[in-house]
């Protein structure tokens, strides 16, 4: 196994040289350039985006389900454009090209933005107290620049999310054990950087935004954009840039067509010595050994008589005939969606953290100690960015040296098994929400805190900071699972489909905040006119949010099992079902008891 290692290694390392030419590799040196875009980035994003729907509300004039239904529809669209931005780079571009345009286009994005709060003319006039019978909305013209400024974004979300991981990942040998273990940590340390703009941005930013001046708070974004950019072509001369390769979308579609047209075809007895496994010298892709899953893809590389090869070894119609690598590589994506679909269910959690978590503060006793002030009820959630964000440090500088040095393997624990930590906390975590919730209603209940009261409904006497142990936790999920999934994509994709893989966390994403939206919905129908009462009511005194939150918690236990089977079914990019070895052993066995 270790000579299959070894050659898939040389393979690397031949797929990413061009004109004989081997690429110089600057590692760490180029993390500045690249760390710093994708902070300043964004800072720049989340900075806007923090506080768009008070911005909508409050400067626009719009109704709250307008402004909602506009972000709603504006984030799904900006995560799944993802896997459009990631199929062009990967098939035309590649990710330097995509990433300078995205970042670009990002920058205008925001300086559009933050122009409709500059200039009068591209916002309403403000309402005045008493007379907001005669708020005005936004005209036609400045709805259609304010939706500029978002269409700008959704084109540097399109680019920059699915591509900048594969890209800071580019920058390190894979065929090195400095460079395997600087990819890794350049995971870690992204979601690092990645959480500490988000508290930032939630903070500082959104503080002068609400408190100072909206064209002030909108400006300081886009300059931090406009830095980004600065920062990301200063180092173009130092960057590996990995090129286009073509469609990789057109070799999976291939291999489905011809399997389908030769289903009829026995499969042979010893698949990896018989199939066409032609390898053309232009693959960046390592060359992948035989896996004996997805059987019946393996007749998409039988050659029939019917089947012509050209003097260079590779087939006269890929459409009639696949080779064995492209077969394998389309096993790689099939063994992804498995794992894929329990990313989706555990993500729900976060999503809950972000939504009714803020509704349980709300209710909540947000009093600091003896002062006046209150901890705004949004604020929360930066707990479960700290969280993420002390635990990486400690988890890539400490544990994962341990972990080596006790396992012998290269990140300390495989992916699978980090993701696998990941999505059992995830259980944990809606088991706290839930007994915090409990506590919360039981204690807003029995003791109304003197009557007071607000527009949601009595506010527990509980104080907001026990919520902080379920924040923390679900901050732990995203650093074990989220942080794993990265990593996952990029090392099981096939090399020309990294980006495309990036994609896959994104969309994985957006579909977790449907499918939250639905089991809500669920929930709403199916409750209403029970004896209990409806769970998820405006005044969550009223409702049984503990048993919401225990009803994720069992989809979570059922995910977790359903992951355990997935991640013992799955085997890992390149390695086969045996190796070469062993398969001609078997056949030498299979002769000698023959005879």
């Amino acid at each position: 196994m270790e000579n299959n290692d070894r050659g898939t290694m040389e393979d690397n390392e031949k797929a990413i040289t061009t004109d004989e030419t081997k690429i110089n590799y600057r590692g760490w040196k180029s993390m500045p350039f690249i760390i710093g875009n994708e902070t300043f980035e964004k800072l720049g994003a989340i900075g806007t985006l923090a506080n768009l729907l008070i911005y909508l509300t409050g400067v626009f004039n719009m109704k709250s389900i307008t402004a909602a239904t506009i972000i709603t529809i504006f984030n799904g669209t900006a995560n799944f454009s993802t896997l459009l931005g990631a199929f062009l780079c990967d098939t035309y571009f590649g990710r330097y090209k995509t990433l300078g345009f995205a970042t670009i286009a990002s920058f205008m994005g925001l300086l559009a933005i933050q122009l409709t709060a500059a200039i009068k003319n591209l916002h309403p006039p403000h309402c005045v107290s008493g007379q907001n019978d005669t708020c005005k909305g936004p005209t036609a013209g400045q709805m259609a620049f304010l939706l500029a400024g978002f269409g700008l974004l959704i084109v540097g979300a399109a680019g920059i999310r699915p591509c900048n991981l594969a890209f800071g990942a580019d920058q390190f040998n894979p065929g090195t054990e400095s460079g395997k273990k600087g990819i890794n940590s350049f995971f870690n340390w992204y979601f690092f950087t990645f959480t500490f703009a988000q508290l930032v941005s939630l903070t500082l930013i959104v503080y002068v935004q609400s408190n100072v001046s909206w064209a002030i708070g909108l400006g300081i974004p886009a300059i931090l954009m406009l830095m980004s950019c600065a920062l990301f072509f200063a180092g173009s001369k130092m960057y590996v840039k990995v090129k286009a390769t073509g469609s990789p979308v057109t070799s999976v579609a291939q291999v489905i067509a011809v399997a389908t047209k030769k289903r009829q075809l026995k499969p042979p007895e010893h698949p990896w010595l018989s199939l066409f496994n032609y390898i053309s010298p232009s693959s960046i892709n390592s060359r992948l050994p035989y896996s004996d899953q997805f059987r019946f893809l393996d007749k998409a590389a039988i050659l029939t008589p019917q089947d012509q090869i050209n003097p260079d070894g590779s087939a006269t119609d890929q459409w009639n005939l696949c080779t064995m690598q492209q077969v394998e590589e389309v096993k790689c994506l099939l063994r992804v969606i498995p794992i894929w679909f329990a990313a989706i269910i555990y993500y729900l959690v976060i999503v809950q953290q972000n939504t009714y978590a803020v509704f349980q503060a709300v209710q909540s006793n947000r009093q600091l100690g003896n002062t006046n002030f209150k901890i705004p009820p949004a604020t929360y959630v930066v707990f479960l960015m700290l969280s993420l964000t002390i635990w990486i440090p400690i988890y890539d500088r400490i544990l994962v040296p341990f972990l080596q040095r006790l396992t012998g393997k290269e990140g300390g624990i495989t992916i699978l098994q980090r993701m696998g930590i990941g999505i059992f906390l995830a259980i944990i975590t809606m088991l706290v929400s839930a007994l915090v919730e409990e506590r919360r209603r039981t204690i807003a209940l029995t003791e109304p805190n003197m009557g007071i009261a607000d527009r949601r409904g009595a506010i527990s006497s509980m104080s907001g900071l026990w919520l902080i142990p379920q924040l923390v936790v679900a901050g732990l999920v995203e650093a074990f699972a989220t942080v794993a999934q990265v990593e996952f994509y990029y090392k099981q994709f096939p090399e020309n489909m990294r980006s495309i893989g990036g994609s896959f966390l994104y969309c994985g994403m957006g579909l977790s905040s449907y499918l939250s939206s639905l089991l809500i919905s669920i929930v709403h129908r199916t409750t209403n006119g029970a004896a209990s009462g409806n769970w998820l009511p405006e005044d969550l005194n009223k409702g049984r949010l503990d048993y919401f939150y225990y009803t994720v918690g069992a989809l979570q236990v059922l995910n977790f099992c359903y992951f355990l089977v997935c991640s013992r079914w799955y085997r890992y990019k390149g390695t086969g079902e045996d190796t070469l070895e062993d398969n001609l052993g078997s056949i030498q066995l299979e002769k000698k008891t023959t005879v």
